[in-house]
């Protein structure tokens, strides 16, 4: 991807201008996407990228340039660009290579796979969510792959390639009744290659999108507020990763813009709760094998029992907030500088069931389903739309309702869920904070918060 030899010369040109520390990331990727819109092809796009970042750490201070030109000689002038007035050099540790045991193989190259089979896909799913009601007046669905390889070396002798292979389905079916339309959508995705759209179950997919969307569309509205909510599975826990697990990144921390800082070591909730954030899991949208500073991805308990164990954190954030680096650093792309960032985040599963979260309220919300929102990561703030909810009524499920919002804060949300369920579930999605937008999946088991405000028209 670059030549050895050059990647020395910026190493060494770096510490030689007096950096304490140096690293030069070097990206190409490939991506691809299908869109197939109320039978129609809407979008096809592809697309390559190439380009190289290095970085410069003087103690606490980092400075980071990026260029998409090869040569050596832009490469330096950049090097040098970002360089301090020169102290005593040093030059830096021999390269290494670093061989890495891969988890997450690809089964079927998608390059292999020709541009029909990709089509049929999409077509049986417009075709499966339009049976499930006559009320379906649209559906979209899109494909999208990508393939990102990356080199990272540093001024520490790291010399590491990694390769990763991104597929997932988007899915939105928008169902429309008396009053007004409602949508409602599925997008699993996997780090791995076309096997992943063989083995998926289109009839589920279509049937829980369109099911969803007709029946919100057939919903009354939710009279709002403070109540105990039962929270569903799976992306229920965009709320844990917003509202909670930025929070507990040291890109949060280190800046003292986080309501976890200094917190290690104390209750932050129930004993009951333990929440990880796991970047080796097989095949998973938000893993991989090394971070983009070339640390092996790890398993990281941030919440045990209910105790804060640790933040999630880069190679500056650790510095500055004296924590052990936990594989975390990510970015977009080789246009940013690496921080702190979550890969699968989760509360782990419990040991209560369903039926009886639901059985322990008299009156409340069972949001079954989660849609977008926002929160503030410095306050723990959040406001999140909630897709598929229904009232509960003594104990049971009753009418559905749309147009409830769940309003509050994570650090205090978090002491109030009382119950877990056995029912862990993942789900991919899109985080987007300093570093730009990375694969993240979140999850959690059917959770209760015992009071919570929720927003009505």
């Amino acid at each position: 991807m670059l030549p050895k030899t050059t990647i020395e010369k910026i190493l060494e040109l770096a510490l030689g201008r007096g950096a304490d520390f140096a690293e030069v990331f070097v990206e190409e990727s490939a991506s691809a996407a299908i869109e197939l819109l109320d039978r129609k092809i809407d979008r096809i796009q592809s697309g390559n990228s190439f380009g190289i970042g290095v970085r410069l750490m003087y103690g606490d201070d980092a400075y980071y340039g990026y260029s998409s030109d090869d040569s050596e000689a832009e490469l330096l002038r950049l090097t040098e660009n970002l360089a301090r007035e020169s102290r005593e050099g040093r030059r830096p540790d021999r390269l290494r290579r670093q061989d890495l045991d891969d988890r997450h193989l690809v089964m079927v190259d998608p390059q292999t796979v020709p541009k029909k089979e990709r089509l049929d896909v999409l077509r049986k799913l417009d075709e499966l969510v339009r049976e499930t009601g006559s009320d379906i007046r649209q559906v979209d669905a899109s494909i999208s792959e990508k393939k990102r390889s990356v080199l990272i070396a540093n001024s520490e002798g790291l010399w590491v390639e990694d390769s990763r292979h991104y597929s997932r389905l988007r899915l939105s079916a928008i169902a429309e009744q008396e009053d007004g339309p409602q949508s409602a959508s599925e997008t699993p995705g996997i780090l791995g290659g076309w096997e992943f759209f063989r083995d998926l179950d289109l009839e589920s997919i279509a049937q829980d999108a369109g099911r969803r969307a007709s029946v919100m569309a057939g919903a009354g509205y939710i009279d709002g507020g403070t109540m105990p909510v039962v929270l569903g599975n799976g992306f229920g826990g965009v709320i844990f990763h917003e509202a909670c697990g930025h929070p507990l990144e040291t890109e949060s921390v280190r800046k003292d813009a986080s309501p976890f800082a200094g917190k290690i070591g104390q209750p932050v909730a129930q004993a009951i709760l333990t929440a990880i954030d796991d970047g080796t899991i097989a095949g998973h949208w938000g893993s991989y094998n090394v971070d983009d500073e070339g640390l092996p991805a790890q398993r990281t308990v941030l919440i045990e029992n209910g105790i804060l164990k640790t933040y999630l954190s880069d190679r500056l954030g650790a510095r500055q907030v004296g924590v052990a680096r936990s594989g975390s650093a990510r970015r977009e792309s080789y246009r940013f500088a690496p921080v702190s960032r979550m890969r699968n985040t989760y509360i782990d599963r419990g040991s209560n069931t369903v039926e009886e979260m639901i059985g322990s309220v008299d009156l409340g919300l069972y949001a079954k389903k989660m849609g977008g929102g926002s929160v503030d990561p410095a306050t723990g703030e959040f406001n999140f739309a909630v897709q598929e909810g229904y009232v509960i009524r003594k104990g049971k499920i009753a009418e559905p309702v749309r147009g409830a919002t769940l309003i509050g804060k994570g650090q205090e949300v978090l002491p109030r869920i009382s119950m877990i369920g056995d029912d862990l579930e993942l789900a991919a999605g899109m985080c987007g904070a300093s570093s730009g937008w990375v694969p993240t999946t979140v999850g959690q088991p059917t959770i209760k918060i015992d009071s919570i405000l929720v927003g009505g028209r």
